[in-house]
């Protein structure tokens, strides 16, 4: 089976629906609201902008009723982003911009870096698998998304801060 989000106009799976089973960059054309979510089978990040622009929000499988209530978002699902399985997850921080000074690696979750690496402030990364990075530790806060690539700068995967707190392998959860 493959991936497949559903979105529904109104708050209890009501009101019309639309199916996604691959990457959206606009889904204002398919729907104007959207109040309720059923995630059908895998992992997706949805966004309150297109071009997957905005605050965004991981959804693993499972029946979201609130959608807004539940994620505090106040715009519309307006892109979404599947989440692939992937086998290799290792990711590399960096100190400093372009992939330079002090690095460290992880290859599973960390719910701590401060108490990992005694750092808690990187600015560019490389990534192989698909990561959650949270702002605070233990996976809470807004979390971002990276997919395999080289980021060179923070802002390419938050725009925020350098500040990370914790990080998470995106599996099947």
């Amino acid at each position: 089976m493959g991936l497949c989000i559903i979105f529904y106009e109104d708050r209890n799976f009501g009101g019309q629906h639309y199916e996604c089973m691959s990457d959206c960059a606009d889904l204002h054309s398919m729907f104007d609201r959207c109040r309720s979510i059923r995630v059908e089978s895998g992992m997706f990040m949805v966004y309150d902008r297109p071009g997957y622009m905005g605050t965004q929000y991981f959804m693993k499988r499972g029946e979201y009723n609130d959608y807004l209530g539940m994620t505090g978002m106040t715009e519309c699902v307006r892109s979404c982003r599947m989440i692939p399985h992937s086998g290799n997850f290792r990711m590399r921080l960096y100190e400093h911009f372009d992939m330079v000074g002090e690095m460290m690696e992880l290859t599973d979750n960390c719910p701590n870096l401060m108490d990992r690496f005694h750092m808690s402030n990187f600015n560019s990364c490389n990534v192989e698998g698909h990561w959650l990075i949270y702002e605070h530790a233990n996976y809470r806060g807004r979390h971002y998304y990276v997919r395999p690539g080289q980021y060179k700068s923070f802002n390419e995967w938050s725009g925020n801060n350098s500040r990370i707190g914790s990080i998470r392998r995106l599996m099947d959860l």
